[in-house]
């Protein structure tokens, strides 16, 4: 089960080094052998280990000075103390500083690979509650709605897509559910049982972006208390989701470029390069060939990137799958037992309507509906979209500012949304006519709860 693990054994014996190593090998893990307290520091900044078997009796450096060193710099790798009958005091102290557990070294025969199991196992729970973590506010089942041919064609190539380890690129208009189509691959991917983390490309500041996915080094600047692992190292072995890629910017492409090439890649301030194995798939609502032709993105990332590229269509493209999605959206949006439905004429206005924001925007649709429906059938009055907002708080072809907005809040989610709609919402277009940036615009998207937000 955690044979995937690398294990570092340190001990100044060499003898008990070959016999713990022959031990783990037996069993299938990966080990590998360093004598002294300062190889065993030099491993440990030039490679992942998650677990350190540590002598404590080492004639260069002591081995709890060594475990000091190890909580310090990467506090996920687990320890556990090899100690001789007369250090078994120590032994403890080392436990309570951070330390697994202890082996007296006259029994280690018997009690190594118990030992090296449990630790490895709280390793794993320890990696998937981080991962939990950093996911729980988008929590949502895997669950791709759609019976149209274009739907039941990308499905097809998304799972035969899946059983490679090749990077994927999927592009589609915003609302489509590029996210959702990558968590369909990874669940259909041979990595299933291991991480899927996602980042938002837009949504952070380049030097914030590049400490997510890359980590940094304890001391590389101010606040750098601890060493801190980036993404790219927490979903080893597991599917990386970069969201917004073409919102990348030039500074961080080369270093997204080298690890792409090698999967290689440095902590900031770091100066070994570390190495993990991940696939990467990502999503943009841009043409990335135009933006390469105008020199916002990188022709050699592109081509790295795009070795599979999916297309979602765009809901007016699939219309048939539109009943379909209002009945799961009103499933799930209905708080009654009992279930609201559309009528004719209702399901006939969302019929003709474009769709210029796609699922995304047909869940906003029906959730508004839901909420102001005084009945189980909704009527088609109650179907609120752009060209039938009227005396609603938006109307994309009046400059007047509404009377019911009441707040500079009110009046600025208003103008962002009427400018959205302007550009068809295309978010680039969007902040250079807002004077904002991009990361500025998408936050208050998210803020706001806008038709464009991705």
């Amino acid at each position: 089960m955690f044979k995937h693990f690398n294990i570092l054994i340190c001990d100044d014996d060499e003898i008990i080094c070959y016999l713990i190593k022959e031990l783990l090998v037996e069993e299938g893990y990966k080990a590998d052998i360093v004598y002294d307290g300062n190889e065993a520091i030099s491993a440990i900044r030039q490679k992942n280990y998650d677990l350190l078997i540590l002598d404590l009796n080492l004639k260069t450096m002591r081995g709890e000075e060594v475990l000091k060193f190890v909580k310090d710099y990467d506090k996920s790798v687990e320890v556990i103390i090899l100690s001789a009958e007369t250090e078994l005091k120590l032994a403890v102290q080392c436990v309570k500083q951070g330390a697994f557990d202890f082996i007296q070294k006259q029994f280690y025969t018997e009690e190594l690979l118990p030992t090296v199991n449990r630790a490895l196992y709280q390793k794993s729970l320890l990696q998937k509650t981080e991962i939990l973590e950093k996911e729980l506010d988008k929590i949502s089942p895997i669950e791709i709605i759609g019976k149209s041919e274009p739907m039941l064609k990308l499905l097809k190539l998304a799972e035969k897509a899946a059983q490679s380890d090749s990077n994927i690129l999927i592009e589609g208009e915003t609302g489509t559910g590029k996210e959702l189509l990558a968590k369909f691959i990874h669940k259909n991917s041979t990595r299933k049982n291991n991480s899927y983390v996602t980042i938002n490309c837009a949504s952070l500041p380049d030097q914030l972006l590049e400490s997510e996915l890359f980590g940094y080094e304890k001391g590389a600047f101010t606040d750098a208390k601890t060493t801190k692992r980036g993404l790219v190292e927490i979903s080893n072995r597991g599917t990386l989701f970069l969201d917004e890629i073409g919102e990348l910017s030039l500074t961080i492409q080369p270093k997204l470029l080298r690890f792409l090439e090698n999967g290689e890649y440095r902590r900031i301030g770091g100066i070994n390069n570390l190495k993990s194995d991940v696939r990467i798939i990502c999503a943009t609502n841009r043409n990335l060939m135009e933006e390469a032709e105008k020199k916002n993105f990188r022709r050699d990332l592109l081509f790295r990137l795009n070795v599979i590229t999916l297309n979602i269509p765009p809901l007016r493209e699939r219309k048939e799958d539109i009943n379909l999605l209002v009945d799961h959206f009103l499933n799930i949006k209905s708080k009654s037992k009992i279930k609201k439905t559309l009528s004719d004429e209702a399901l006939k206005v969302l019929m003709d309507y474009s769709f210029p924001g796609n699922v995304r925007e047909l869940e906003h649709i029906i959730e508004r509906a839901v909420i102001f429906s005084d009945n189980n059938i909704i009527k088609a009055e109650e179907i609120v979209i752009p060209q039938n907002v009227g005396k609603q708080k938006f109307n994309r072809e009046s400059n007047e500012i509404p009377e019911d907005l009441v707040t500079l809040e009110d009046i600025e989610k208003w103008y962002i949304q009427k400018v959205l709609y302007q550009n068809n919402l295309d978010r680039t277009k969007t902040a250079q006519q807002l004077g904002i940036s991009i990361k500025t615009l998408y936050n208050k998207i998210k803020t706001y709860r806008l038709i464009g937000e991705n």
